[in-house]
């Protein structure tokens, strides 16, 4: 199958779920095209069965503002002609799937038929997609499109709600390759992180406010007063100044490392002991499910699709937003309790590899493409 695969290739998690998803299903066998404005921050190294088609962006005077959406259009026609390709698979709402029904349009009035997919991945749906100015063309992008899918229940049951859809949204959860993302030895890393054997926290996003790095802050401050203990801060964004102000109100900046965006994820997952993620929205969660995959118990808040993903009482424990008080008594219990901590950490990776490995997601895609170009939907 040739399928041409579009999302921002930046760290947010629905580039990272696409370009995971590409990888897999190159592996497989299927001819995959990347088509974005730059090569996806995951796609490291040659991969046979994948190709990259770089988006250009006219640069003309008269043009005040990007002319994106209309690129990727002209862009999207051309592959699927010289690249026959099968199906577009777009991953979030704005503006791949308008992009995609466009090109869709183009090519039909040249004989030429191509499927499209939307995956939606959240704020595209719970945040951006409803501002005014754009909820009709997210409405009828999606309602267009060949096939939807969602990461999560939560998520499937917002955009038909907050677009008052009447079509089929089928739910493929995002996946980990368990294979990849697994606790290695991590001695060396463990000893500049905590040298004298205190027990590791990490927290790992974008930083933005929806992401509520100040309360990772505050949850750290509180389990340090209890438990000898570092915290890990992975990532950059609008945020991280104000993460680090409130560090040296806190006097606490000997003990939180700022690490700034990362590749080697696994390596710094395996290193510590539980990963904080108290957000106010997450329609899934995957650096959760990452963290997950390598060991290391979640504590997170209850918003969304976490509960679909992190088992209170098995594999960590989930709070309200904002109960720091709560989340921190979640911790020093953690890292207090050896056995305990254990116990957590083997259902954490359980769960991961019984329910969201990439050998069983994967093959949900394949046969979800299978049944759209088959008419099925």
């Amino acid at each position: 199958m040739n399928i041409g695969i579009t999302c921002y290739p930046t760290y947010g998690g629905s580039g990272v779920v696409a370009t995971e998803l590409g990888k897999e299903l190159a592996a497989r066998g299927h001819k995959v095209h990347f088509i974005s404005y730059a090569l996806p921050f995951r796609l490291d190294g040659y991969r046979e069965n994948i190709f990259f088609h770089e988006v250009e962006l006219p640069d003309y005077p008269l043009f005040e503002d990007s002319l994106y959406s209309l690129s990727l259009t002209s862009k999207m026609v051309d592959v699927v002609l010289y690249d026959d390709l099968d199906i577009l698979h777009v991953h979030y709402a704005i503006p791949h799937a308008t992009s995609a029904y466009n090109a869709k349009l183009i090519l039909n009035e040249q004989g030429r038929d191509i499927k499209i997919i939307t995956t939606l991945h959240g704020t595209d749906i719970t945040l951006i997609g409803l501002d005014p100015t754009l909820l009709p063309l997210v409405r009828f992008s999606i309602d267009k499109s060949d096939g939807v899918t969602a990461v999560s229940r939560f998520l499937r049951e917002k955009t038909l709600t907050n677009f008052n859809l009447d079509r089929q949204v089928e739910v493929i959860p995002n996946f980990v390759n368990t294979d990849e993302w697994k606790r290695l030895d991590s001695t060396k890393l463990r000893a500049q992180f905590a040298p004298n054997g205190e027990g590791v926290m990490v927290h790992a996003s974008n930083f933005r406010p929806v992401k509520r790095v100040t309360d990772v802050i505050r949850v750290f401050a509180q389990v340090h007063e209890k438990v000898p203990s570092k915290l890990v801060m992975v990532g950059d964004g609008p945020d991280r100044a104000e993460a680090e102000r409130l560090c040296r109100e806190l006097d606490i900046c000997a003990d939180v490392r700022f690490l700034g965006k990362q590749s080697a994820l696994v390596e710094i997952l395996s290193a510590c002991d539980i990963f904080l993620m108290p957000s106010q929205s997450e329609s899934f969660g995957l650096s959760a499910l990452e963290a997950m995959s390598c060991g290391v118990p979640v504590l997170s808040s209850s918003v969304g699709g976490l509960p679909e993903l992190n088992v209170h009482g098995t594999t960590g424990y989930i709070s309200e937003i904002g109960d720091i008080d709560r989340m921190a008594r979640y911790a020093i219990d953690l890292l207090s309790d050896r056995k305990k901590y254990d116990r957590f950490s083997r259902a954490a990776r359980e769960r991961a590899e019984n329910s969201f490995s990439s050998r069983d997601i994967v093959p949900l895609y394949e046969q979800y493409y299978e049944r759209v170009l088959n008419g099925q939907q």
